[in-house]
């Protein structure tokens, strides 16, 4: 087939004999045309090509509570499926950061006596929220008329998403995909779901890697079933969505924002490869990784860990096919 391919700093044409096909990019992203090698057709993939991007800025990521910015103030808890209120005008005199998960079994190490620690886990005081690798601890007696049951769900009241669970009597724990936390004078941020959770999951992954020098990751339920394994390739990806001149692409309106139906955008991401442990798939694989110290779990609702796979498969198929896989692993991005 004959192929005409056009390059200008702010679109890519391609031309055939039934017609053309243009991708304008977005605003802030431009092409380098000099740049251009790698230039092949691939059967079943499409056209390949190499080119340089200039990106000017990119939208920044969803924030995630802020310990330094948002200690002091009045916050208001909400479920980010829906937008109700869990915890009303809560002032956080102490916003802190929690030690690693197996923080108790270093601490032999530590000391030259008898653990100082030992049963005595840390639980908030009323004005406190505990932050973990992917969860909210805060001190709930004040907010509840009866007293809870240790190791129940907390379930939203409306739309009936599980947003945490009880930890004791006090404790609460909150996952940070499942609630937003806001300063009370604002308002609720309506932010689609799947844009949500891949910006707070890519966010939870990097800070951990460069925190922990750690790159694989269970991505397991509350019952600590594993969903899916996970290896952090680079962060520091640029996903562009462009516009085209044609309406063949196709919208899947539970996970992408109405909003990008019409307009271009590029992201910050990162590049993950996968392997899905659902239906007793990669058996060996995941018990492998569960028994390596190397290689730490993260802990979200059952549902979530769902919504996450389908994230990933999703991105995987938009892949052209030669880039799908990686040494058997799956290859996926995860907006930021």
């Amino acid at each position: 087939m004959h192929l005409d391919i056009s390059i200008t700093p702010t679109s890519l044409l391609v031309r055939t004999p039934d017609g053309c096909t243009e991708i304008r990019l977005p605003a802030g992203v431009r092409l380098v045309p000099s740049s251009c090698g790698g230039l092949q057709y691939i059967s079943g993939d499409g056209l390949h090509l190499r080119l340089r991007v200039q990106a000017e800025s990119s939208p920044q990521p969803i924030s995630v509570f802020n310990q330094s910015l948002q200690a002091q103030e009045c916050c208001t808890f909400y479920c980010q499926s829906c937008g109700e209120v869990t915890i009303k005008d809560r002032k956080l005199l102490r916003v802190l950061p929690l030690p690693s998960e197996n923080w108790s079994a270093l601490v032999g190490e530590w000391c030259c006596h008898p653990d100082p620690f030992a049963n005595r886990p840390l639980h908030p005081r009323e004005n406190d929220c505990f932050i973990g690798d992917s969860f909210f601890l805060v001190n709930l007696k004040s907010d509840l008329e009866q007293e809870p049951k240790a190791n129940t769900k907390v379930i939203c009241k409306r739309c009936k998403v599980t947003l945490g669970e009880t930890m004791s009597s006090e404790t609460t724990k909150f996952y940070m995909t499942e609630v937003i936390i806001r300063p009370s004078e604002g308002s609720f941020p309506n932010i689609p779901r799947s844009q949500f959770l891949q910006s707070v999951i890519a966010q939870c992954l990097v800070e951990l890697s460069s925190a922990r020098s750690t790159f694989r990751f269970t991505i397991q339920g509350q019952d600590s079933k594993v969903y899916i394994l996970l290896w952090v390739l680079n962060s520091d990806s640029l996903v562009i969505q462009p516009l085209r001149s044609s309406n063949c692409s196709r919208k899947f309106p539970l996970l992408e924002s109405s909003l990008e139906a019409g307009s271009g955008s590029a992201w910050n991401a990162i590049k993950v490869l996968y392997q899905p442990c659902i239906k007793s798939r990669n058996k060996e694989l995941a018990s492998s990784w569960e028994g390596d110290i190397s290689v730490h779990p993260l802990t979200l609702p059952s549902a979530t860990c769902l919504e996450l796979l389908l994230i990933l498969s999703r991105n995987n198929a938009s892949l052209p096919l030669s880039l799908r896989q990686m040494n058997s692993f799956q290859v996926a991005f995860l907006k930021m």
